[in-house]
């Protein structure tokens, strides 16, 4: 009962996830990969990239860069953890393409470069350069709304807001 009577003072959590990379908005369901479509991995947005530069869309740690370089894991201030992995089946690519600006443990900050991209060069080798930006831990997300936007700069367009539970 006591609890109850406090709700009014319970303190929201939001979050905003800026696009990561350039480009036009996918949503997650048309991502042509079981795994992102069906959000085995959890629910987000993808980016069919326009360019090759990929910037942190939160401030926070990088909690992971896969060794392939295709993919990196993120830990915003609040806890949400965001994963954006580059193209679909680009791990088989061995990080050719690939170029990385940070490591892991690294703070980072919204706008900051994390990985650049050779498009071109990957677009020729894999089945779709399409980007989706996860979150992973969604038990920590009491809504999300999705960006109406159709293209989104990296760095300026906010992709994705959270409301996380308290």
């Amino acid at each position: 009962m006591f609890k109850k009577s406090l709700g009014f003072m319970t303190k929201t959590i939001e979050e905003v996830v800026i696009s990561p990379v350039k480009g036009k908005v996918i949503a997650l369901s048309e991502v042509p990969d079981p795994v992102f479509s069906t959000k085995m991995m959890g629910d987000g947005i993808a980016v069919l990239p326009a360019e090759g530069e990929i910037v942190s869309p939160i401030d926070g740690t990088v909690i992971y860069v896969f060794p392939t370089k295709h993919a990196i894991a993120l830990k915003s201030k609040n806890g949400l953890e965001i994963l954006i992995h580059i193209g679909l089946e680009t791990v088989s690519l061995n990080g050719e393409g690939f170029t990385t600006y940070v490591e892991t443990g690294q703070e980072v900050t919204v706008g900051q470069l994390l990985i650049n991209v050779d498009l071109a060069f990957v677009k020729e080798r894999v089945p779709s350069i399409i980007t989706p930006i996860i979150i992973t831990n969604g038990e920590l997300v009491k809504s999300m709304s999705i960006s109406k936007s159709s293209e989104v700069v990296n760095g300026k367009d906010i992709l994705l807001k959270l409301e996380l539970k308290s």
